[in-house]
């Protein structure tokens, strides 16, 4: 299995640690890689993709994505250009939706990215401000998955509170395709109050149903 974190967060962030913790339970190791690697500043989808395609390619079975906001971005792609290695999706908040930075930037601010072709964020992994360029969002618009046809079992957690995701986007979303269980929770993007459910969910989703 293969987790792929979200925007400036990292592989080691609290969603994470627990489920590569609860997974090592069932001799699974997860695997986190870094996604900001080798430049956070330059990061690209097309740049976490070929990360990915890497992983998958190193794996001797189909592997199960999952994918946190900017994170379940990718597994979506991954998912669609990859469909012979990946067998599941798990996705945390998925940014499915990659116009989110027109939304909080809005146009001006936007049009200044791109004129400066730098934006300054706070990168939680890091603990700091770092600059990420435009190509960012120009590249992203080369993979809109609003549409597209991803046909692996997929189960997405989504908070109601969401500040960085639209829940109703999500919501949308999962209601247009038969292969995707959504569970709307009462949290915020970070999902961190609802892990012990996401836990129990996933590993049904993986493991099947406990046995009673």
């Amino acid at each position: 299995m293969i987790y792929l974190h979200g925007f400036a967060s990292g592989g080691t962030s609290t969603k994470a640690s627990y489920l590569a913790s609860r997974l090592r339970e069932h001799g699974i190791e997860l695997q986190t890689p870094d996604l900001n690697l080798p430049d956070f500043s330059t990061l690209t989808t097309t740049r976490m993709l070929e990360q990915t395609r890497a992983l998958l390619d190193s794996a001797s079975t189909e592997q199960t994505l999952i994918g946190s906001s900017l994170g379940g971005f990718v597994a979506v792609n991954a998912a669609l250009k990859f469909s012979d290695r990946v067998n599941r999706l798990v996705l945390l908040a998925p940014a499915l939706d990659f116009d989110g930075p027109r939304t909080r930037l809005g146009d001006a601010g936007l049009a200044d990215w791109k004129a400066s072709g730098r934006l300054n964020v706070f990168h939680y992994g890091y603990g700091r401000i770092v600059p990420v360029h435009y190509e960012l969002y120009e590249d992203a618009q080369r993979y809109p998955v609003m549409n597209a046809e991803v046909r692996v079992p997929t189960l997405i957690f989504q908070g109601t509170h969401d500040d960085a995701v639209d829940p109703k986007i999500v919501e949308a979303w999962a209601r247009r395709r038969p292969n995707v269980q959504l569970h709307m929770l009462d949290d915020g993007h970070q999902l961190t109050a609802s892990l012990p459910f996401i836990w129990e969910k996933l590993a049904e989703f993986v493991f099947g149903p406990p046995r009673s």
